[in-house]
């Protein structure tokens, strides 16, 4: 069947069906589902383990405006390319962004490794990371390079999610550690309101261009596989700073 075939109400019916399963799955397997976000939402966390968190993410952030130019690449047509341009912009930011709220993301989360007493080199340099958070990470490159177009535009999904989360952690680390300021977590309030904004659009995207249910399935699995890399990240820290606090060598060791 083409595209010009499809019922209209089917179609509607059909789109409503996957977004529900889609969002199902964020309610299944989103990462504020694993035991290390609960321990730093309930105040459970040295401030070495929170170091550990800040420093591993850093390297996710510092690969998400790569795995969004290699979207970029890939986009044939230029006003989805303008579009997902946006994404690149908000993490890397524009040369003239003077002030700390016309920054990208990236210089902002390096902002919160500095407030949590990482030296701006050293995060930078990458050199603390946790290898299997690197695994992961770069597997969600890889991921989006390699897959059909519609499953790497759904594998950012996961940010139809991420507000809860945002709001929960940034609540729960200002109420529950002495060492962080609301100054220091500057990064999450931009996030409020692009990750909304590249998630209507993703969503709209996925729900017209999934016209079959291999496709729908085929996008489902996608942001199964984006889950997985969130949880992965935080599995690594568990086991190298929680239980069995086992840091591989050349990793981050906490004072604490």
């Amino acid at each position: 069947m083409a595209v010009t075939d499809i019922d209209p109400e089917n179609a509607s019916k059909t789109g409503t069906d996957l977004e529900a399963r889609l969002r199902q799955i964020g309610a299944e397997r989103y990462h504020d589902k694993h035991p290390f976000h609960a321990l730093m939402r309930d105040g459970r966390l040295t401030k070495g383990q929170v170091q550990a968190w800040a420093l591993n993410r850093y390297y996710y952030q510092s690969r998400i405006p790569i795995k969004d130019s290699v979207m970029m690449s890939r986009l044939i047509d230029a006003d989805l390319r303008r579009i997902w341009s946006q994404r690149v912009v908000d993490h890397d930011g524009l040369p003239e962004g003077g002030t700390r709220e016309g920054q990208g993301g990236l210089k902002k989360w390096l902002h919160l490794c500095e407030g949590l007493g990482l030296e701006r080199d050293y995060v930078i340099s990458e050199a603390g990371v946790l290898p299997a958070t690197k695994f992961a990470v770069d597997a969600y490159v890889n991921f989006v390079r390699d897959k059909p177009l519609l499953e790497a535009i759904a594998s950012s999904l996961t940010e139809l999610f991420s507000p809860g989360i945002i709001r929960e952690r940034v609540t729960a680390m200002l109420a529950q550690y002495d060492f962080v300021d609301e100054d220091m977590l500057i990064y999450f309030k931009g996030r409020m309101t692009q990750a909304p904004r590249d998630a209507d659009f993703a969503l709209d995207y996925v729900v017209r261009h999934a016209i079959t249910p291999e496709l729908e399935d085929s996008v489902c699995q996608a942001l199964v596989f984006k889950t997985n890399v969130l949880w992965a990240q935080l599995d690594a820290l568990y086991f190298a700073y929680v239980e069995p606090r086992l840091p591989p060598p050349d990793a981050f060791v906490p004072e604490d």
